[in-house]
């Protein structure tokens, strides 16, 4: 291991690699910056361009547009409410309040020394434990995945306010609804489609983010103006745009959501088909209940903790998906698959032997990340206060630039103008909702994990031949679900246990 250690750090530092970490991560940065453009396109474009590489310089060059692509997602959804990857949509409930609050500067920053810090910290654990954890994440079958859907899902009890629980379920069964519209996967029929050939591949998750989050933000916009007080405000505010200084207080808040939410991200990360978006949607949940009830209301209107934990997770997550692919073979993602291809067309299978016969390529690819973490803050720190400049556009020019940004993207992804019509058709939908108080985050969530839901049931319902028993069975999957349960009503219990511990302590008053 430590041979192998040594020859991928000789790898990692040659020139052309090191220029290569450089190009794949500043190539990312930018193209996840653009709304519709994420982690699987960016990588896309750069596989005809690896193709004259050796197979360690091209992965090297794909795995930092990979992180890059990640770290560039999360500055449109801060900046205009838009995450264009699924990654990066936890990290605008409360970066997109913090940017309007005038700490555009802040709030970058926060995501870029948390991307830091999630990436490092998995790349360590990458570096020792790769093999072992490959042990680890063949160990869990459909059953246990079909639970750790379930406690992803429980995540909507972080982003439902006092007393709007039902609220945020209602949308979490809406965006499993909508999840099965399309073709069955397991029988080829189309269901929900209402004759439609354009719904046969189902909804596109970019175009209901972008409907929900960025479109329906603009149309609120357009149909609250701000009045003259808060246009004060707000140019106020925006002259402390460019402002990215931590203070102590603050760092030492997020430092232990970092250290928890690297952890979790990584571990979430290493199981085949889990990836960067349960793992972020499950840090802002985890870090929403241990903030308390003082802290924890902060969450949803820009609380420094509720961004650290969904930055830190999904990058994190990033680097633990390259467990199942390089020692499994695996992809655990689109990403990851289109790497997987590009392996294969290098004539290198991946798998248990891979850091066996290929070392070279296994070690600099790991070694390479830390590198490439290195090089996404040195990059994007000091643009910051230029990028955070974005928000000082005025309302009118900001406005058409995110509609341009959100319909473009959609159809760029398609080609299909129907495509566009059924996003301001949801935009309009999620316009009502917002209007109504509905949270618009529990319906994306149930979005995300529904199709993965319902794959991963049937295979547990196969295997256990059409028997429920297989929720209690094994020891795993029981203990998964069991915390989903907790999770899931904490929230309700809480109010009534507090009541209890107030007669408690009430009647031992007088008693004394």
């Amino acid at each position: 291991m430590l041979d192998g250690i040594l020859s991928g750090i000789g790898v990692a530092a040659q020139p052309i690699n090191i220029l290569m970490v450089m190009v794949g991560c500043f190539a990312g940065t930018f193209i996840g910056m653009l709304p519709g453009l994420g982690p699987i396109s960016a990588i896309a474009l750069m596989i005809p361009i690896t193709y004259g590489f050796d197979p360690s310089t091209g992965l090297i060059l794909m795995a930092g547009v990979y992180y890059g692509a990640i770290f560039g997602g999360s500055t449109s959804s801060i900046l205009i409410n838009a995450p264009g990857v699924a990654g990066t949509v936890a990290s605008s409930f409360d970066g997109y309040p913090l940017a309007k609050a005038g700490h555009a500067g802040k709030a970058l920053a926060i995501a870029a020394y948390s991307s830091f810090s999630g990436g490092t910290i998995a790349a360590i654990f990458l570096l020792i434990a790769a093999p072992a954890l490959a042990r680890v994440s063949l160990s869990f079958q459909s059953t246990d995945y079909f639970a750790l859907m379930v406690l992803g899902l429980t995540a909507v009890a972080a982003f439902a306010g006092k007393g709007n629980l039902v609220k945020a379920l209602l949308m979490t069964i809406l965006g499993l609804m909508l999840s099965t519209v399309g073709t069955d996967q397991a029988q080829g029929v189309p269901r929900f489609t209402l004759g439609m050939l354009d719904l046969i591949d189902g909804i596109s998750f970019l175009l209901l983010a972008m409907a929900t989050f960025a479109l329906s933000e603009a149309l609120m916009a357009v149909l609250r103006p701000k009045s003259a007080a808060d246009q004060a405000k707000e140019l106020e505010a925006q002259k402390n745009l460019g402002s990215m200084k931590l203070k102590k207080d603050e760092v030492k808040e997020i430092a232990p959501v970092v250290g928890r939410s690297s952890v979790l991200g990584f571990f979430i990360g290493v199981l085949p088909g889990a990836g960067a978006t349960i793992a972020s949607f499950l840090a802002y949940g985890v870090e929403q209940r241990l903030a308390g009830p003082k802290k924890g209301k902060e969450f949803g209107k820009g609380s420094i903790r509720g961004l650290a934990a969904p930055e830190t997770a999904n990058n994190a997550a990033c680097s633990g998906s390259f467990v199942p692919l390089l020692t499994l073979g695996i992809p655990g993602s689109g990403t990851t698959a289109i790497m997987l291809g590009a392996l294969l067309s290098y004539g290198i299978q991946p798998g248990p032997r891979l850091f066996i016969d290929n070392p070279e390529v296994f070690w600099s690819v790991i070694i390479s990340m830390y590198i490439g973490n290195i090089v996404l803050l040195v990059l994007n720190l000091p643009l910051i206060p230029y990028i955070a400049r974005v928000l000082a556009l005025p309302s009118a020019v900001l406005v058409p630039y995110i509609l341009f940004f959100s319909l473009i993207g959609v159809y760029f992804v398609s080609f299909n103008t129907f495509d566009i019509h059924l996003m301001v058709l949801f935009a309009i939908i999620a316009l009502v909702l917002r209007l109504l108080d509905f949270p618009m985050a529990p319906m994306l969530l149930g979005f995300i994990l529904g199709g993965m839901m319902e794959e991963n049931l049937r295979r547990a319902l196969i295997i256990s031949d059409d028997s429920w028993s297989f929720l209690w069975e094994r020891p795993l999957t029981a203990s998964i679900l069991a915390i989903a349960i907790l999770i899931l009503f904490v929230p309700i219990l809480t109010p009534y246990i507090a009541k209890m511990k107030d007669k408690v302590y009430g009647n031992v008053g007088e008693g004394g």
